[in-house]
């Protein structure tokens, strides 16, 4: 006899033999968790293809925790290739959860995670494909609820007409109240505006529908739109926070993939949060405060990681792997303990100034393939405007002990357009890889310099919520070209490499950063037009998006590139990681003369206010232990 799910899936099927990897749509992976008798019934989303999403840990924990939960059910979808979206399109065949091959629509909630603005075309794609209305405005009661949280949420205007509710900071403790909270009023047959007026009392919770938008300003031909709450929404709502990081568990990850993933190994999340403080950072400000595990519970996780999974190598990630107090001890532990075995361990690009080469050594063993660094400015005073803190003497000290220590291969990350950017600093970056080349000469045995070669990495600034520069405007793309065009000329040496960003993607990304909720049809438009998985080169097309904005009357450039006075009531100030504006603004003062803040897990409080705001502070595994 059929199981439902076999005849769900039969629908599938035969589209396998016609797409490009039909491994991105099995099922029954090791590792599943979702049950199938649970009275409420959640499906969380990665908008993009299986292999990118299914490493992404926020969205595993979410997993987990739901799964954990009696009576609460979660399933996994991904968006299909275009290849496989149009081939279901033809056939009629809605999306479909990954575990029960359950259509989409059938789920209580429908979860999408937010990892980048350049993702907000396939949330239309997976809706439309659901067959869910896309405009939380036209759902109706038999609609699932379909909310949305994750890293990029601190400006949600764009694309908050698209979800019920968005959750805000970090989502362990607020899903479940969420899901809790729906089930409860569901069963009760409250209403959906019922519903959705009641999640906005859940701290953390953004609801776009209670708030009313108004005109300011002369940032756009239309000015932009600011949210303004009504009598039962919040005047800001605050990020959630996890005070006591150390307290969950470590290993998110239970699901081994048939497929080969962009990051196809066990990640361990060692820490949370960076105060090091680099203005352009939006991580850097919404991640905060500090909070790292202690060396006992990462040394156990990987060993039941990598029991469970099987996998032969281990990354210990967060927003700056060498900045935890114990990173050294926690290396030296695993590499004993898993010494003989094969397997790996591997942290994310070294900084400059913290253990650097160090703690690379201690990773690397044998295999000696590439350093990554990110000085991010070509010079000193560019670097102490953006906040940087490093200096030339530290990239000379650590390209000096790789090329000492077995290193051939640097790779050296920047950014261009910064605020105040000259043509001085573009010739600065050229001149930083060339110098790094002639480190090599001096240090590599002559026999040996064949293999010496070093990367730059140049992508375009992009202004970005809640950070110092927010009311800066992105360069020009024209002038962007220019700029690349100019450090490519620059370089001298033929063992230097330049790969640089995509300036018409660069320039979509920053008027998605900076828009306000006016610019919802652009993406309706740009989504009409073509437009899914932007993030991708083959796949994005500036045109659609130019011809989405002329047809609102909307000018794509000057919404990018326009800043905001510092006066200025902006677009997203009704959401906030708990920052105050005095800081970010001192901060950019700060930046106009040159002056650099310390890391206030190394000094004193530099008084960004979200500590006392959120009722959390910075924890070292020190103060755990």
């Amino acid at each position: 006899m059929r199981t439902v799910y076999e005849d769900r899936f039969a629908e599938l099927e035969p589209l396998l033999a016609r797409v490009e990897k039909p491994s991105r749509y099995l099922d029954h992976e090791w590792g599943v968790l979702s049950s199938n008798d649970a009275s409420y019934r959640a499906c969380l989303i990665y908008p993009d293809t299986y292999e990118v999403g299914l490493p992404n840990q926020g969205l595993a924990i979410l997993y987990k925790i739901l799964n954990a939960q009696e009576g609460i059910s979660c399933e996994r979808a991904y968006v299909p290739w275009v290849d496989m979206a149009d081939l279901m399109r033809d056939a009629g065949v809605p999306l479909l959860s990954l575990e029960g091959a359950a259509p989409v629509f059938s789920f209580d909630v429908v979860g999408f995670h937010v990892p980048h603005e350049m993702a907000c075309t396939n949330y239309l794609e997976a809706l439309d494909l659901a067959g869910i209305p896309l405009l939380s405005a036209d759902r109706g009661e038999d609609d699932p609820l379909v909310i949305a949280g994750g890293p990029s949420v601190y400006n949600p205007e764009p694309i908050c007409a698209f979800f019920d509710a968005m959750l805000i900071g970090e989502g362990e403790e607020s899903i479940v109240e969420v899901c809790r909270e729906h089930e409860r009023l569901r069963d009760a047959g409250a209403s959906r505006q019922e519903i959705l007026r009641a999640l906005a009392k859940i701290p953390g919770t953004y609801v776009p529908g209670l708030y009313e938008v108004s005109h300011e300003g002369t940032c756009t031909d239309h000015g932009y739109t600011v949210p303004r709450p009504g009598e039962e929404a919040p005047e800001v709502v605050y990020k959630r926070v996890i005070a006591d990081f150390g307290s969950t568990d470590p290993l998110s990850q239970s699901i081994v993939p048939f497929a080969e993933l962009v990051h196809d190994r066990l990640s361990i999340e060692i820490l949370r949060g960076c105060a090091r403080g680099c203005r352009f950072c939006q991580a850097g400000m919404t991640y905060r405060p500090v909070r790292e595990r202690t060396p006992d519970q990462i040394v156990a996780a990987v060993t039941r990681g990598l029991e469970r999974t099987g996998y032969d190598e281990v990354s210990l990630t967060s927003l700056s792997t060498t900045d935890h107090s114990c990173c050294a001890q926690i290396l030296r532990r695993l590499n004993r303990g898993l010494s003989d075995t094969g397997i790996s361990v591997s942290i994310p690009s070294q900084r400059l100034d913290s253990f650097g080469v160090d703690m690379a050594l201690e990773v690397a063993g044998e295999k000696k393939g590439g350093l990554t660094f990110a000085p991010e400015a070509g010079s000193q005073r560019l670097r102490d405007v953006i906040n940087k803190n490093v200096t030339e003497e530290d990239l000379d000290r650590a390209a000096r002990a790789a090329y000492e220590a077995g290193w051939r291969r640097i790779k050296l990350y920047f950014m261009m357009g910064l605020p105040g950017e000259r043509d001085e600093d573009i010739v600065a970056i050229a001149n930083l890889a060339d110098h790094v080349i002639d480190i090599a000469h001096e240090v590599v045995p002559k026999g040996q310099r064949g293999g010496v070669s070093v990367s730059i990495s140049v992508s375009v600034f992009i202004p970005k919520a809640h950070t110092p520069f927010q009311w800066c405007g992105q360069l020009d793309d024209a002038e962007v070209r220019r700029r690349q065009k100019l450090l490519v000329e620059s370089v001298r040496s033929r063992q230097v490499r330049v790969h640089y960003h995509d300036a018409s993607t660069s320039l979509v990304e920053a008027a998605l950063s900076r828009a306000g909720r006016d610019f919802t049809p652009v993406i309706l438009g740009a989504w009409r037009r073509g437009a899914r998985f932007d993030a991708w080169t083959e796949q994005f097309s500036l045109d659609r998006w130019l011809e989405a904005s002329a047809e609102q009357g909307m000018d794509l450039r000057r919404i990018a590139t326009e800043p905001f006075d510092l006066e200025a009531r902006l677009p997203w100030e009704h959401v906030s990681p708990g920052e105050s504006r005095g800081f970010l603004e001192r901060e950019w003062r700060r930046a106009l003369e040159g002056r650099t803040t310390e890391d206030c897990t190394r000094t004193s409080c530099t008084g960004c206010g979200i500590c006392p705001t959120l009722g959390a502070s910075n924890m070292l595994a020190g103060d755990r232990s």
